[in-house]
């Protein structure tokens, strides 16, 4: 139904369901990307509006503590303008005043919001409930799962030797596990759901039965777009065959 979708450094591969997010931007009339480099979202895009680089501009990263980390420009005079600037010249010409004509004025009038000032959610103890032993002798467990530091995302573009240097993707299981499924250390393991398949070689840990972790996002193992599923996702295990992704999988 949208007009006009404006897309900011986001990758589609990291959001929940990649297929999902990349069939709506096809689905939008007119596309418009505000990029570094070429990407899923840039080949989809009528306009394509190159932005600076972190060097070239100043900002804040928030860490995964939510810290706000305020860095300045390193690299001057390179007439890269800014993503803040981009959207305040788009906005301008669709004859609206955003008000923020560089970092600084933005950064100025997040501050002024403050943090939040209300109720917290209340946090409730959730005891966690292994999946019945029926399910682990018919190959039904729960994935675990999160993205390794180094794996198969977009900073690695251009990085061949540091990309090289990532740890071998593997499918992590209890002993218990992998004896349910006839699988020994180091053999292949295959984890499917409807939508697909992925496989890795098996490494016995000492975790949960019942339970099998992939790496979200690295090569060769793509738990979003391969499998469509997440951390906490019911999905089924076997012993190994050929890795299997939907066309245009991998990264």
């Amino acid at each position: 139904e949208l007009r006009a979708l404006l897309v900011g450094g986001v990758d589609p591969h990291d959001l929940p369901d990649p297929t999902a997010a990349l069939a709506a931007i096809d689905a939008a009339r007119f596309v418009v990307s505000l990029e570094l480099r070429q990407s899923a979202v840039t080949e989809r895009a009528d306009v394509v509006l190159p932005v600076a680089a972190a060097v070239e501009k100043s900002g804040t990263f928030v860490d995964w503590e939510g810290r706000p980390r305020p860095f300045a420009e390193v690299l001057r005079g390179t007439n890269a303008m800014p993503d803040v600037r981009v959207l305040h010249a788009l906005a301008d010409a669709m004859g609206v005043d955003l008000g923020l004509p560089d970092v600084a004025t933005a950064r100025a009038e997040i501050e002024e919001l403050g943090g939040w000032d209300g109720d917290r959610a209340e946090f409730t103890l959730v005891d966690p409930v292994p999946p019945a032993p029926a399910s682990l002798s018919a190959g039904r467990v729960v994935l675990s799962t999160w993205p390794l530091l180094l794996d198969a995302g977009r900073l690695q573009d251009g990085e061949p030797y540091l990309a090289g240097t990532a740890k071998t993707a593997v499918a992590r299981l209890s002993p218990a596990t992998a004896a349910a499924i006839g699988v020994a250390d180091g053999a292949p393991v295959t984890v499917s759901t409807d939508r697909g398949e992925v496989t890795a070689p098996a490494a016995m840990t000492d975790m949960p039965d019942g339970v099998v972790w992939l790496p979200t996002n690295s090569d060769g193992v793509h738990v979003r777009l391969g499998l469509g599923a997440a951390n906490g996702s019911r999905v089924r295990i076997r012993a190994g065959s050929t890795s299997v992704e939907p066309a245009g999988g991998a990264r």
